[in-house]
């Protein structure tokens, strides 16, 4: 009796099914609770009666439930019982905080923890610098973009497969600006970005004995916030770094990468 590949018997409407559950679960995030069958038909090319029978189907599923606004459908139980598993399995987050706290109170700005997601970093932690007057802050759970020091310092430590992948549907000019920022990160240990005007946020890498499983950066608006090599505020984001990634078992690891 021959065995059957589970791989080869999967039908290819099945794959599809799976790859589109992930894409409507993918549309949600800090800035989208709610979705309606039309939105997700719009931002994945379906037809809306096919739309509105998978997120039907995942309500089943528990996987969404339905909005309190009428017609809408928010993530359901399944997907918070799951991403709380997901979250506890990375032993950063729950060392991280009073790291992340005494740094705030250091060099006076907000400081951000992001872990790798399914397309990118995606913020776990933030700890909040209240004592200015404008407060400058992200929400937990954002996905950070491919201007972001973060993104840059990830791939900066991953192989080439994950730079192709972040980058898949973006132009020539952003692919090479990125690339560029790679490179300085690796070269640096760190990096610099200002994703927006006014904005900075200067990250570095956190490692545990499997590679880097985090980064730790800052957040600010200080135009004259002074991040030059050697500078307090660079300086501290690195010993808080190096810190990390030694109580998470990754100091060997991070030696051999800054030795590259």
């Amino acid at each position: 009796m021959t065995g059957v590949d589970p791989a080869k018997d999967a039908s290819g409407s099945d794959i599809q099914a799976v790859q589109r559950v992930g894409q409507i679960c993918s549309l949600f995030g800090p800035h989208t609770a709610e979705l309606t069958a039309a939105d997700v038909a719009g931002r994945l090319g379906l037809n809306r009666t096919t739309a509105y029978r998978y997120c039907a189907s995942l309500v089943t599923a528990g996987i969404l439930e339905r909005g309190h606004r009428r017609g809408t459908f928010v993530l359901g139980g399944l997907m918070l019982q799951l991403g709380m598993h997901a979250l506890e399995r990375r032993r950063v987050v729950k060392v991280a905080p009073p790291y992340l706290a005494e740094l705030t109170a250091t060099v006076g700005m907000t400081t951000v923890l992001a872990v790798w997601g399914a397309r990118g970093p995606v913020v776990a932690l933030v700890n909040e610098d209240v004592s200015r007057t404008v407060l400058v802050t992200v929400h937990a759970g954002s996905e950070l973009d491919l201007s972001s020091a973060q993104m840059r310092v990830f791939l900066a430590c991953q192989d080439e497969q994950a730079f192709a992948r972040v980058t898949a549907d973006v132009s020539d000019a952003r692919r090479a600006e990125l690339e560029a920022g790679v490179h300085m990160a690796r070269r640096n240990g760190y990096s610099i970005a200002t994703p927006s005007v006014g904005l900075f946020t200067a990250a570095a890498p956190i490692f545990d004995d499997y590679g880097i499983c985090a980064t730790i950066a800052l957040l600010g608006a200080d135009q004259m916030a002074d991040l030059s090599y050697g500078s307090p505020a660079l300086t501290k984001l690195l010993m808080t770094a190096a810190a990390l990634s030694d109580e998470m078992g990754g100091g060997q690891e991070r030696r051999r990468v800054a030795h590259l």
